[in-house]
């Protein structure tokens, strides 16, 4: 039996999910691309922010929180199954891409919140894919640098200058 997942409004979560049999599926830009068009068509149909994500080659992260009223669970099943449909019209494919269902966990406090966004930013890092996480184009930072905020919620001063911190090695 599947453990319950915890849902409370007005809080953010990490959410992973990963490609099935954690198969490279999203290796490509293009395909990268798609998916970002799937999270932006998404903020047109639900209410949420992303401070936070990064898309990987078999699986991506957020850092989301859900509006007022909105359902994680809805938000993720559409994102996921737009995604697929998109995916397998493209490859002349059938059937389920993901594997199992989405993994989330709620944020607790600042510190978690800056920790996450630290992990979320050094995924294509620690894979190898580049050497800073400012270069990942794929992933938040990167479009907070660049100033692309239709899919990134641009965190507030004071967070930002937390995280800046613990980037340089200071307490934050």
């Amino acid at each position: 039996m599947r453990k319950p997942r915890q849902l409370q409004a007005g809080v953010t979560y990490h959410v992973t999910s990963k490609i099935n049999r954690g198969n490279y599926e999203m290796k490509t830009s293009e395909i990268k691309n798609l998916f970002l068009e799937v999270i932006k068509a998404a903020k047109t149909k639900y209410d949420f922010i992303i401070s936070n994500f990064c898309i990987m080659d078999n699986h991506f992260h957020f850092l989301i929180t859900p509006g007022k009223g909105e359902s994680l669970s809805k938000i993720m099943q559409w994102i996921k199954c737009s995604f697929t449909r998109r995916w397998n019209k493209k490859h002349n494919m059938t059937g389920h891409l993901w594997g199992e269902r989405f993994w989330s966990r709620i944020i607790n406090g600042i510190e978690d919140f800056l920790k996450t966004v630290g992990y979320i930013d050094n995924n294509p890092v620690a894979s190898g894919l580049v050497k800073e996480a400012k270069d990942w184009e794929f992933g938040g930072l990167f479009h907070y640098i660049m100033g692309r905020i239709d899919i990134v919620f641009p965190p507030d001063e004071a967070i930002l200058e937390r995280y800046l911190a613990m980037r340089r090695g200071g307490v934050g």
